[in-house]
């Protein structure tokens, strides 16, 4: 049982929080760690900036700009993030895109996370049949849980099969939209919620996109185990800098 099915077991909504690694500043990646499980934040997803995103909305794009322009690479967050488990106990997860970890190596990738204590990974456009077939075994050795991404547009038999294959929690997309802040829960996202929630998947869902403040993080988790607020969060981060963060997770809990 690693760090992220301990923190499903528990007996509590999850809040899990998103940012960009290298954002504001280079140097930035380590301090909002630790800020952030001194807030109480449950779970972190470090975002690994990618040149060409396909699923950021303009805020996260933005924040993943910058910190390539910044200088972060793999290599670089890797060095950062080396002696995370002195300092940082709660589930980390690296969120990004399939390129670069293609990049550098899939195997040498998912054994650096093991070394570095990683828990997961989140890679928005890698296809299921392609991890199944190709990266499920490597993922595995390494003790990694892979997370897959659901939509309102994901057919129930592809909801099934990602349940089935899943060993962590599964991404629940609110909308069919990119990234980014909404300040409500509308009504179709509702029956969404409870449409995956009549499914009885052995698998824990968590809402991301479009979680932003108290509100929509509790209604977003009636029906879930969890939320995961991504653009909110980085806004905050542009506005108020690092050393504010506490000011932040202390409004949505």
């Amino acid at each position: 049982m690693n760090r992220i099915h301990k923190k499903l077991a528990e007996d509590k909504k999850l809040l899990s929080i998103y940012f960009t690694a290298g954002y504001p500043a280079l140097t930035d990646t380590v301090k909002v760690l630790e800020s952030l499980e001194e807030s109480g934040v449950d779970m972190v997803e470090i975002g690994l900036p990618f040149s060409d995103p396909l699923a950021d909305g303009p805020t996260i794009q933005e924040s993943s700009t910058q910190a390539l322009r910044n200088g972060m690479t793999t290599a670089v967050l890797f060095d950062q993030i080396k002696d995370i488990r002195k300092t940082v106990s709660i589930p980390l997860l690296i969120m990004g895109y399939f390129n670069p970890m293609l990049q550098y190596g899939v195997d040498a990738f998912c054994a650096k996370c093991q070394q570095i204590g990683i828990d997961g990974l989140i890679i928005p456009d890698l296809p299921v049949q392609e991890y199944t077939e190709h990266y499920k075994e490597i993922f595995e050795q390494y003790g990694l849980s892979n997370v897959f991404l659901i939509t309102p547009q994901t057919s129930e038999d592809r909801i099934n099969e990602i349940d089935s294959i899943s060993n962590g929690f599964i991404y629940m997309v609110s909308s069919a939209s990119t990234t980014g802040a909404k300040n409500s829960i509308g009504e179709e996202q509702q029956r969404y919620f409870d449409r995956i929630a009549g499914l009885g998947l052995k698998t824990p869902q968590i809402v991301g996109f479009g979680i932003s403040n108290k509100e929509t993080f509790e209604k977003a988790t009636k029906t879930t185990k969890g939320a995961i607020i991504g653009s909110a969060f980085v806004k905050h981060l542009t506005a108020h800098g690092v050393d504010q963060i506490d000011s932040f997770i202390k409004a949505i809990r």
